[in-house]
């Protein structure tokens, strides 16, 4: 088994999941999103994350704005729409079952053992 790419496969599963939480109560620059993903352990570069944002806008969960910025030309701030968030309504139950399974299988094994 090539761990590594298990690893990589189970991080870009929940990558949309993860800019959606950080979306549902503030707007934000997309090296905000990269931050608060590097500070949650969860690497991410530019080009990954304009790809995604892009997606998730033409599916229409995400929306921006432009702000004027105090450094430079204006900045496009990303923040969820309403459709966006009963999308992760639906995700955050999702999550909640699949961390119980999991849960569940591994005190399980434990057990066993």
């Amino acid at each position: 088994m090539n761990v590594d790419n298990v690893k990589s496969q189970m991080r870009k599963g929940m990558l949309e999941y993860c800019i959606m939480l950080l979306l549902k109560n503030k707007t934000c620059y997309s090296s905000d999103i990269i931050d608060e993903l590097e500070h949650a352990n969860l690497i991410v570069v530019e080009g990954t994350l304009y790809p995604l944002l892009s997606r998730l806008k033409k599916e229409e969960l995400l929306d921006y704005e432009w702000q004027e910025s105090l450094s430079g030309p204006p900045r496009k701030y990303y923040k969820l729409t309403e459709k966006g968030r009963e999308v992760l309504s639906v995700l955050d139950s999702n999550w909640c079952m699949l961390v119980s399974t999991v849960d569940r299988i591994k005190n399980e094994k434990s057990n066993v053992e």
